[in-house]
């Protein structure tokens, strides 16, 4: 077993969350003041819609509505470098309307993709802590599934939400070089889909999962896992640079 399982078999459920934080759909609860701003001078046409914006925007009810605007989108993706907001914005943005596109309009599971891409964007959390640097996906997704055999129920319930999520972001964003590693003879997307898939019904059930009301998140994205997965294709091919360098700003 490789250092991560057996530092959290070793260590608990308190080494199992600090090892990688639990994903929750919490990104339109974290939008900042700058997001805020930059929505309302993308969309305001003047100064009294620029009024009406921010009296629409303080209103829970009626931001989500404002936020689904496409010229959000257009303005994010044509915008230079100086663009300056949250890298949960952007990626709830983003996730939400490729997400729509799909037909998956759910607006809570839309903002737990978002929360997971901005997670997993960061390179760090594509594998173990102190992972080799040859290390494979393939080999810390095996890790995760031998430290399950020696798992209490929550730290089983956090490892399986961090397998579904991780084979979730693989498949989607990284699927291209997914299906190039498949042809040397490393798993193909329908092993990531199918163990995706599993383990989201499995967690889905869990007293945890209904305590972090992400019990309906689950049972979706168990449900919809390849239509969620190739949204995210779409987000990775069409919209989504992963080039840091290129990427605007995000405060």
């Amino acid at each position: 077993m490789g250092w991560f399982g057996s530092t959290l078999l070793r260590s608990g459920t308190f080494s199992a969350y600090n090892g990688f934080s639990m994903i929750q759909a919490n990104c339109r609860a974290r939008f900042t003041a700058a997001d805020f701003d930059f929505v309302v001078r993308t969309l305001a046409r003047s100064q009294s819609e620029s009024v009406s914006l921010v009296d629409l925007l303080a209103d829970s009810e009626t931001r989500d509505s404002v936020i689904d605007s496409p010229r959000l989108v257009e303005a994010i993706l044509c915008n230079d470098s100086q663009l300056r907001i949250s890298s949960q914005f952007y990626f709830y943005v983003l996730a939400r309307y490729v997400l729509r596109d799909a037909g998956i309009r759910d607006r809570k599971l839309c903002d737990y993709v978002g929360s997971l891409l901005e997670n997993f964007s960061r390179a760090h959390l594509l594998r173990g802590p102190q992972a080799e640097a040859d290390e494979s996906p393939r080999q810390y997704l095996s890790d995760m599934l031998i430290a399950l055999s020696q798992a209490t129920q929550d730290e089983a319930f956090l490892l399986r939400a961090h397998v579904g999520n991780y084979s979730l972001f693989i498949s989607g964003i990284f699927h291209e070089n997914t299906q190039r590693r498949s042809l040397r003879g490393a798993p193909d997307i329908g092993f990531y889909e199918n163990i995706g898939r599993r383990n989201y019904h499995l967690v889905a059930s869990h007293a945890t999962a209904r305590r972090c009301e992400l019990n309906d998140v689950y049972a979706e994205l168990a449900d919809r896992f390849r239509d969620v997965r190739l949204a995210l294709n779409q987000l990775a091919d069409r919209l989504l640079n992963l080039d840091e360098g290129d990427r605007p700003t995000l405060v």
